[in-house]
């Protein structure tokens, strides 16, 4: 970190500054992780609509851009929405194939954003530096340190607001046949009973979700939100 806060290119794990760069090396996390997710988008095409999540659209309203860190990032199309509106981006994935398309996202829109190809509690992220921390549906591991938790909370900056939006219903037989328990997934719950006197709740609810018209995502569901701001 330098003198006024910002990142340098050595201050984070697996980061790269250019949205040319390859991600083929320099992942930190579990190689167990990348490779799941690898598959998972390698499988496709493309995974997800290629639009911005409605939830952040919606809350972003009336926010002054500064700097932001987009958690699970996937293909970028929150990153890149996110820098076109004026915000300084840091995106973090697990996923290399992710990020090679979400890299090719924003040098298609002309914006730049720092990538960082990492899971999120071992980037080794700046403290206190983020004026926003968007989760959008994340799938982040729980831990019984609550790392991921914790590192997402320790990412934002006095004054600066953490919005993290889950999907509101799971069936957990469905899941379960999928080989995953969502108990062992990091929740808005999870992250609200982490939040101390150094924080504000300005929105904790469940609501129809504003959703893309294709892709994934695009059937009628009901989101979590939750929307905290760091007072100190």
């Amino acid at each position: 970190m330098d003198n006024d806060g910002g990142m340098t290119d050595e201050s984070v794990a697996g980061s790269s500054g250019s949205n040319d760069l390859p991600f083929g090396h320099g992942y930190v996390g579990d190689p167990a992780v990348q490779t799941e997710w690898d598959a998972r988008y390698a499988d496709q095409q493309r995974l997800w609509s290629g639009q911005p999540n409605g939830a952040l659209v919606a809350e972003l309203a009336g926010l002054t851009p500064g700097r932001v860190l987009d958690v699970g990032c996937g293909e970028g199309a929150d990153a890149v929405w996110l820098a076109g509106v004026g915000w300084e981006v840091t995106a973090i994935e697990v996923s290399g194939v992710a990020l090679e398309r979400a890299a090719k996202h924003a040098r298609d829109a002309g914006v730049t954003v720092q990538w960082v190809h990492a899971e999120l509690a071992r980037a080794k992220l700046p403290r206190a530096s983020f004026d926003l921390v968007s989760a959008q549906y994340p799938a982040l591991l729980r831990t019984p340190d609550a790392s991921a938790e914790r590192a997402l909370l320790a990412a934002v900056a006095p004054g600066g607001v953490l919005l993290f939006v889950h999907h509101a219903e799971i069936d957990a037989q469905h899941a379960h046949e999928k080989g995953f328990d969502p108990a062992d997934y990091v929740w808005p719950a999870t992250v609200a009973a982490l939040l101390d006197d150094d924080w504000e709740v300005e929105l904790d609810e469940q609501r129809p979700r504003v959703a893309p018209e294709s892709g994934a995502g695009a059937r009628p569901v009901d989101d979590l939100v939750l929307r905290a701001r760091r007072l100190r």
